[in-house]
């Protein structure tokens, strides 16, 4: 996707309004809010420090959570400045508004390389309707538009599209990237090219499945929507698992298109069940594995996928060159149902000589807690956005920046 990217300009000088993506996790600690998980901060660095070093004005906006265009102080960005500035090594002035006279006079008084954070953008009730005057009122605090947040590329909101309207648009270097894995590198990928799904519902996830099958070479589904396709094509009961009838015919479609275009379609074998599950108190009951197409029990779920489907996917990962992983293979955040998604990060991270690509959202959480994130190729830090991309979507925050 040739997009202008920050490469492509000379920032120096120029008040850059960067839009990123600190909509961080904060916990209240002794009465002040406290970050949890810096990692969304860390992958805007390489962006940051290149407009810094070219003596660039940086002006930061993002949102934090819902405030729904009201002030939340317990939804401020005030927490993030003091992190990022420490992250940086630079000073990191704050502005109490993200537009109006405060903002633009400290926007206007940043020296080179100086850098500035907005308040939430969300305390605006027009940023997520995408209004146009406070599109404008953006863009009076700039002259040059970064688009870094991939994350929210997928809404059009005053921030992430509207503004662009009103100003140059490029990308920073983690929207580069992101778009360079997430859609580039799959146009044409290195093959075998062996996509895994997981996820509840089939249909949250059938437009990128439909999508998919155009490009892979084997698709792996496990995850909640695994057992609507283990009933079509194993015949077996599923007692209380992920199932409903409408999802049937979606499933079927998609099994018939991977017969018509030649695409490899497997599906779990086995599975991990248990005959109480409550994910709100992360507790289940007793646990077993069944025997390669047994009938799951009444009474009895499935959780996770057993370990001769691990034996399945693992020797089609084995071989392949390009991966890319959505979704987790069971409910991997309760350890007991966690198996079956650890082995198979394990299992990409093993193919060191395939590209690896982690298409965001529950699967980045299985890789990080699995220990193997720091051996893929690539983790996407999209969630909704990623899962768009896939599916073949023009992204509002991709396609208000600027061609090539």
């Amino acid at each position: 996707m040739a997009k202008k990217s920050i490469r492509d300009i000379d920032p120096a000088g120029k008040r850059c309004l960067v839009r990123v993506d600190f909509n961080v996790p904060l916990e209240e600690k002794d009465g002040a809010m406290v970050i949890t998980d810096a990692t969304r901060i860390e992958e805007t660095l390489p962006t940051l420090k290149y407009l810094i070093g070219k003596g660039a004005k940086v002006i930061l906006c993002s949102h934090l959570g819902r405030p729904k265009g009201q002030i939340d102080p317990k939804q401020s960005l005030r927490p993030v400045a003091g992190a990022l500035s420490t992250l940086l090594g630079v000073p990191v002035e704050f502005s109490e508004t993200s537009v109006g006279p405060e903002a633009e006079a400290k926007a206007k008084a940043l020296p080179d390389g100086g850098v500035l954070l907005l308040e939430n953008v969300r305390f605006h009730a027009g940023e997520e309707k995408n209004d146009v005057e406070l599109s404008k009122q953006f863009a009076a605090l700039a002259e040059i538009f970064v688009n870094d947040a991939f994350g929210s590329a997928h809404r059009a909101h005053s921030s992430t599209a509207g503004v662009a309207a009103f100003l140059p648009a490029v990308s920073g270097l983690l929207m580069e990237k992101e778009l360079t894995y997430m859609h580039d590198e799959l146009q044409s990928p290195d093959r075998p090219f062996v996509v895994i799904l997981g996820g509840a519902k089939v249909s949250d996830k059938i437009n990128v499945i439909n999508a998919l099958l155009e490009k892979a070479d084997t698709i792996i589904i496990g995850g909640g929507m695994a057992y609507t396709f283990r009933k079509l094509v194993q015949g077996i009961t599923l007692g209380k698992s992920l199932y409903k009838p409408e999802w049937e015919p979606i499933a079927e479609a998609a099994l018939a298109k991977a017969k018509e275009r030649g695409v490899k379609f497997l599906i779990p074998v086995d599975a991990l069940i248990t005959d109480n599950f409550d994910f709100g108190t992360m507790q289940v009951g007793n646990t077993r594995y069944t025997a390669p197409g047994e009938d799951i029990p009444e009474g009895w779920e499935g959780v996770d996928i057993g370990p001769e489907s691990v034996k399945l996917f693992s020797a089609e990962i084995a071989n392949a060159k390009t991966v890319l992983w959505n979704g987790p293979m069971g409910v991997f955040e309760i350890k007991a149902c966690a198996k079956g998604t650890f082995d198979i990060a394990e299992a990409i991270a093993a193919n060191t000589s395939a590209k690896t690509i982690i298409g965001g959202g529950d699967s980045v959480k299985a890789v990080k807690k699995a220990g193997v994130g720091d051996q893929m190729t690539f983790i996407s830090t999209g969630g909704g956005a990623s899962l768009e991309l896939l599916e073949g979507k023009e992204l509002p925050g991709v396609a208000a920046i600027a061609d090539k």
